[in-house]
Parts: structure tokens; sequence; C-alpha cells
């Protein structure tokens, strides 16, 4: 049998390759990993001489995967996921205790149809959640992970972007077939950061009458009273996902108003790092479409 510990390079090196492969940047890995950024370029470095070949290509703005580098990255992942999921089994290690912090509507619109996926690649982790709907709350929050809107810069925390914001107006397929012109139909607003309908107007030189005739607190709420056919809503494309793909909602315009801003996935930057951070993280942010493929 051949003599693996002499040909495979340290599992330290390759951890950091994959969470610089993974995100792209060496700052970012060695904030992820607890490293400094010269530490991470000098394993990175130890790593293509050992295996003769050059991972990344180094560019005046950063650093890219070659060729080989994106070829590897994703057995080097799999490799990874795998040793954690035995090394948890086999062994009975405690179940990592992981809490995220975020509004009732991300946690039901955009995690829960994560969960299965989560619960696949990382069986070990309990997950728990704290509902948060107003910003102070954050600044309270010990959870690992927190969604955020914003522009990702928040004072001593990482923050990497969940989702884009866009917007555009969403309504049951019964209501408008009733109705014909959409434009006249009730109005649906919600509290909170996101732009309103007069924003849209202005983006849009659409007419913003009728005013809304409904308000609510929280944006699922909303989406739910627009699919039950209570008025059109200017809805989060991202969070509204499912419902379009469902046929609950159609999208009633060509374009969308992208936002500045947008949601974020944040963490302490003086945190501990952990294995599973990274995946829990790439879970989160890839698109619906990828979930359970």
């Amino acid at each position: 049998m051949a003599d693996h510990h002499q040909t495979l390079p340290p599992l330290e090196w390759i951890r950091v390759f994959e969470a610089a492969g993974r995100l792209g940047n060496f700052t970012a890995a060695a904030n992820e990993l607890g490293l400094t950024q010269a530490a991470v370029s000098q394993r990175i470095k130890n790593l293509e001489l050992q295996l003769g070949a050059q991972l990344f290509n180094r560019q005046a703005r950063g650093v890219i995967l070659s060729i080989q580098g994106e070829s590897w990255l994703p057995h080097v992942q799999s490799a990874l996921n795998q040793l954690l999921h035995s090394t948890a089994n086999l062994f009975e290690l405690p179940r990592r205790k992981i809490t995220v912090a975020a509004s009732s509507s991300v946690i039901e619109l955009w995690i829960v149809p994560r969960l299965r996926n989560i619960a696949q690649q990382l069986p070990h982790v309990q997950l728990s959640f704290e509902t948060i709907q107003h910003l102070p709350d954050y600044e309270r929050s010990e959870a690992d992970f927190e969604i955020r809107f914003g522009d990702g810069n928040w004072p001593g925390r990482e923050a990497q972007r969940l989702y884009a914001e866009e917007l555009a107006p969403v309504a049951s397929p019964a209501l408008v077939q009733e109705n014909g012109n959409w434009e006249t139909l009730p109005r649906i607003a919600t509290s909170g950061p996101r732009d309103g309908w007069r924003d849209w107007s202005i983006a849009t030189g659409a007419d913003i009458q009728p005013a809304p005739s409904l308000r609510f607190d929280t944006f699922v709420q909303a989406l739910r009273a627009a699919e039950a056919g209570a008025g059109v809503l200017l809805g989060s494309l991202p969070l509204c996902d499912s419902a379009i793909q469902s046929g609950y909602l159609i999208c009633l315009a060509d374009r969308a108003l992208r936002m500045e801003a947008g949601y974020w996935i944040t963490w302490p930057r003086n945190r501990p790092t952990f294995a599973e951070r990274g995946i829990l993280i790439d879970i989160l942010r890839a698109p619906a479409a990828e979930q359970n493929a």
C-alpha cells in the first residue's frame, strides 16, 4: 500500500486553499480561518511548490483560480466535507450548535428552503434561529451569524453578500386576470428598510396611484396577502422566487428596481473560526435552483 503521508500535502494547507478558492480572496480566507494574509499566502505558496502546479493566478486586483486550481477545488471540498461527516459520525462528536439571527421573513422565505441541504451537508450541526425585526436588536444579539440589510459595512464584523435586492410588482394571477390593468389594483406595502412604491414610481415613471391600502410589519405577511389576491405587492424578487415558480404570484413588470443595499450574512470579526462556517455560508448564498439539486 502506498504511503499517502509522503504524497499528500498537509491538511492545513489544503483547508487554506479551499477557503481562498471559495472566497476568491486571500484576505477573506485569512479572516475566515483566523490567520494573517501573509500566512495564507505562504501556505498557498508551499502547497503550489509541493504539487508542482500554480493554483492561483496573481493579478493586480487580487487572485483568481488557475485552470488546475479550479479543477481541483470541488474535489477538495468534497473530500473535506466527507472527512468532516465521517469524523462526526464515527466518533460521535458533540453536535455543533450554531445560532442564526434574521427577520422572520428571511428565515421563512430564504433559510427554510435551504434547511434540507444544510442537514445533508452538515448533519452534525444543530441550528437555532433568533427572530429579529429591528436594527437595535441586532446589536444586542449574540448569534453566530446575523442576516442584515445594508451595504455590508458594520464595525467589527465580517460580511458576505447573501443576495442583491431587486423589487418588482407581483400579484396573484387570478387577481390580475379578473381585473385586467394591474395598475388600478390595491397596493400592498411593508414597513422596513426596502424602497416603497414611491421609489418604484420615480425609477420607472409609473403612476403611484392608488396609495397602498394594506401595510404589514413583515414582508412574509404582505407576501401571503398578495398570494391571497388582496392586492399588488412591490415584492423582493429573491424572497418571492418560490411563490413565482409555484405559480402563486406573477411578476407584473419587465424590469426590476435593483437596490444598492442588499442582504448580508455577517459575523463578529473576533469570533474564532470553525470548520462548518464556510459550508453553511455557501449553502445560504446559493440560488434556490441549486438547492437539493
